[in-house]
């Protein structure tokens, strides 16, 4: 009987390379593989506890997935082109990983939260990941996404669970941009962008209804 689990993220470069990840009840990390015709399992690196949150990959031979163990350590796990390995990681206390994205093979960033009050990011520079700047914005971000080395966005929630959280990366720092915040409560759970001028962030109010933001080049609004 096949193992039961559940999926989290996904991340496609073509028509034959497309990855999802996510746990399995058994608590073990799961890592699937589209290759044009069927969806496989792939032999992932397990510890106890360990589940995957997200998912980037920009070609063949270079993928990244992360997640955590048992709600306390980061993983972090690299695709060469023919296998899934551990990847050492920064070590605070309480880190966790929920959203993954890259550019290039020395480009990638990843985002989440220590002990569940302070923002967390880190950056992969094609030799050692490394942690960003401390970020004194709880309770932490759930996504990344990047358009190239220079734009990069990351989303979540902070003030206590309370308001929308949009970080931009314009090259040299992260910045929090103004967004909309309907209610409190509002928080953003994933995002996408394409261009400078084109980006989208999703989540939900308040109100407990669907949220929907994008980025004209300006500003952030609600659609």
């Amino acid at each position: 009987m096949p193992e039961l689990g559940f999926l989290n993220g996904v991340a496609a470069t073509s028509a034959r390379n497309v990855w999802a990840v996510g746990g399995t009840n058994g608590g073990k990390t799961l890592i699937v593989h589209w290759n044009g015709s069927a969806w496989r399992r792939v032999p992932s690196p397990t510890s106890a506890g360990g589940v995957l949150t997200g998912v980037a990959a920009t070609s063949a031979r270079n993928a990244w997935a992360v997640g955590r163990i048992n709600f306390n350590t980061m993983l972090i796990l690299h695709w060469n082109g023919s296998a899934w390995k551990r990847v050492p990681s920064p070590t605070p206390a309480g880190g966790i990983l929920t959203g993954v994205a890259a550019t290039s093979a020395t480009n990638a960033w990843a985002v989440g939260q220590i002990n569940s009050s302070m923002s967390l990011i880190l950056h992969w520079n094609g030799r050692a990941w490394q942690k960003g700047p401390s970020l004194r914005l709880r309770p932490g971000l759930m996504a990344v996404t990047a358009t190239s080395a220079t734009s990069s966005w990351a989303v979540g929630q902070y003030l206590d669970f309370r308001k929308t959280l949009i970080l931009h990366r314009n090259g040299s720092t992260w910045t929090r941009v103004p967004s909309p915040s309907p209610g409190p409560g509002a928080f953003l759970d994933a995002v996408s962008a394409i261009s400078d001028r084109n980006a989208w962030a999703v989540g939900v109010t308040g109100g407990a209804t669907a949220l929907i933001l994008h980025w004209n080049g300006t500003a952030w609004k609600r659609r």
